[in-house]
């Protein structure tokens, strides 16, 4: 079979990014917590949400999909209940850290384990902080998957710990084991990371107050929310392949719409303003905490070229790859 490719000359049109992969683990894993139904519009499809869907499931949290959506029987925050197996995270590193921090405070024994290269990877981010907590938690040598938890009457106890690595996921562990540690957990970043989880958390009722660099949460929680129907944001990884597109043609018009504007995950727009295609914000408003809205962008006559280096290139972990080609189409290079 031969397909025949040809170079586009413009972008034009309208296009909605699917659901966003860090926000959809974080609403299923709180819905499953909170007292009531959550019903979860453009969840993500990958096959790392889908693992954390199996986790919850494997926990006693029911969940059906139709029309597109999740509809998730939270359980409350003592109704989990001890799986028949161990649970599966597949290749999902974000489902096997942030399931850990609420498993290190159930008080039956669970394990957690994943795919051949899941395995592979060091979970002595997460163990250092939970252990510090109180969790009785074992794992393979070099604090590699399977993780064992013990479980226990005892409970957590509440540290303030400053994050050695800047990490969304290790802060979300940390916090979510929090919400059953007795006093204050906080947690200092030593730089900004994605703060999908504090911002849902704040929705849903937590006690929870950020100042600077650190965000505490005084536990132990006994009543979530539930999300009810919320739909989640389009994903701005997703979209910045769109977005560049755009930029490097002349006369594109491009609408994306529903895509999170939360400003921890803007930076390619700062990026793209800088080399002279900046997108418009059509329309902007708040769900659950969460910036949504619609982005115009007209692709520029010429591109400059600039620079990604530091703090800025972290937060664009994810789409360096689509920089990296934009810089191509620039006059100086980055």
């Amino acid at each position: 079979m031969e397909i025949t490719v040809k170079p586009a000359r413009v972008i034009s049109g309208a296009m909605r990014p699917p659901g966003d992969k860090s926000i959809s683990h974080r609403c299923a894993l709180l819905a499953g917590l909170g007292e009531g139904e959550s019903k979860l519009a453009n969840y993500a499809t990958g096959a790392d949400c889908r693992s954390t869907l199996a986790c919850l499931r494997g926990l006693g949290v029911e969940w059906t999909e139709a029309e597109g959506a999740i509809a998730i029987r939270g359980v409350g925050m003592r109704g989990l209940r001890a799986p028949a197996e161990a649970l599966d995270a597949g290749n999902s590193g974000s489902t096997m850290r942030m399931l850990s921090g609420i498993l290190a405070a159930q008080p039956f024994a669970a394990a957690i384990g994943g795919d051949a290269s899941l395995s592979r990877r060091p979970m002595r981010r997460i163990l250092e902080p939970l252990r510090a907590m109180g969790a009785q938690v074992a794992a393979a040598p070099g604090d590699l998957p399977p993780l064992r938890f013990a479980g226990g009457a005892a409970g957590l106890r509440a540290i303030d710990y400053k994050l050695p690595v800047a990490s969304a996921q290790v802060k979300s562990a940390i916090l979510l084991a929090g919400l059953f540690a007795q006093g204050t957990t906080v947690v200092h970043e030593p730089a900004p990371t994605r703060d999908h989880t504090e911002q849902l958390l704040r929705h849903l009722g937590a006690p929870l107050d950020q100042r600077g660099d650190s965000i505490a949460l005084t536990g132990p929680v006994e009543k979530l929310a539930p999300l009810g129907d919320f739909r989640i944001p389009g994903d701005p990884s997703s979209a910045a392949f769109f977005l560049c597109a755009a930029a490097m043609l002349p006369d594109s018009d491009l609408l994306v719409d529903e895509v999170s504007l939360n400003p921890r995950r803007s930076a390619l727009l700062d990026v793209l303003a800088g080399l002279g295609a900046r997108a418009q914000v059509v329309s902007i408003e708040d769900r659950g905490g969460e910036l949504v809205g619609s982005l115009h962008l007209d692709g520029p006559a010429a591109l400059d070229g600039g620079s990604v280096s530091g703090a800025e290139a972290v937060a664009l972990i994810d789409e360096i790859p689509i920089l990296a080609v934009l810089a191509t189409r620039t006059r100086a290079g980055m």
